[in-house]
């Protein structure tokens, strides 16, 4: 036997590391704090809960809320963490027609709105005819708007049933024109005395005016905090951020354990849909 054949072969392998469980974590902790940062500070993604906002958000609607345009308030950081307090870091006041999120006074919770009343203005409305520093705001009457019903959708109008078995709610639509050139979609659904008859009342400096689009489903600034409005105009402090466009929308029939339904669920179309209003050439 030959001496290449008793010797042993040497081990090229190298020893493995071991694992660096508090480095791990420390990334962790670094990627946590970074989506915390963007969430506080650039952007975040919201979710619609309700029908208020009919016709331009639908329940189960998400969509991409900026946190930058108005600056940064108390309201700004995730899960509202901080105390309240007045003032913004490079402030700046939302224009009239801004969709915008909002923290009632005194609570925790997130609302999303319109701006219709910025500071000195005198917000009335009579018989549902909104009226800006005594000045008939212009509505136009437009087609009813036929949205395909879904587990998501509560219908306030009139539920029409086709041919196929399928439905459709049928909204009466009004178009408003603010002052400053921008329009947008309302839904009008009659006389309601609680909400299409309000003040006049002057929004405090400081303060901003919100009201839903669908105007006689909203709890806004014209209903009070006990009855789960914004209680008048709430400070521009509470202000969130600005929504931008739509991501995706679901119809309320996916389930958190079946992944296929999370895309059947997906109604079409919505991707995409800016939230800005329309402003005039």
């Amino acid at each position: 036997m030959s001496l290449s054949d008793t010797t042993p072969l040497p081990n090229l392998a190298k020893p493995k590391k071991a694992t660096d469980w508090w480095a791990e974590a420390r990334a962790i902790f670094w990627l946590i704090l970074a989506v915390l940062a963007f969430h506080s500070f650039v952007a975040k993604p919201f979710y619609i809960p309700s029908e208020s906002m009919m016709p331009g958000l639908l329940k189960g609607d998400r969509l991409v809320v900026s946190k930058y345009p108005y600056g940064w308030s108390w309201v700004s950081p995730s899960f509202h963490i901080l105390p309240q307090m007045q003032g913004r870091l490079f402030g700046s006041m939302p224009e009239r027609g801004d969709v915008v999120i909002v923290t009632p006074p005194g609570a925790r919770t997130d609302y999303i709105k319109r701006v219709i009343g910025l500071p000195g203005d005198r917000i009335q409305l009579i018989r549902g005819q909104l009226f800006i520093n005594g000045q008939a705001v212009r509505q136009e009457r437009r087609p009813d708007m036929m949205i395909p019903m879904d587990a998501n959708i509560q219908c306030s109008g009139v539920i029409i049933t086709r041919a196929d078995g399928t439905s459709l709610c049928s909204l009466p639509i009004v178009r408003e024109t603010l002052p400053n050139g921008r329009s947008y979609d309302t839904v009008d659904l009659g006389y309601y005395p609680q909400s299409d008859d309000f003040g006049p009342v002057v929004v405090p400096d400081g303060h901003v005016f919100l009201m839903g689009d669908n105007r006689d489903e909203s709890a806004d600034s014209r209903a009070s905090t006990e009855n789960l409005g914004l209680g008048g105009a709430v400070p521009w402090e509470n202000i969130g951020g600005r929504a931008e466009f739509i991501t995706f929308s679901l119809d309320g029939s996916s389930d958190w354990w079946n992944p296929v339904s999370w895309f059947t669920a997906l109604r079409g179309g919505r991707a995409g849909t800016s939230l800005h209003p329309d402003e005039a050439q």
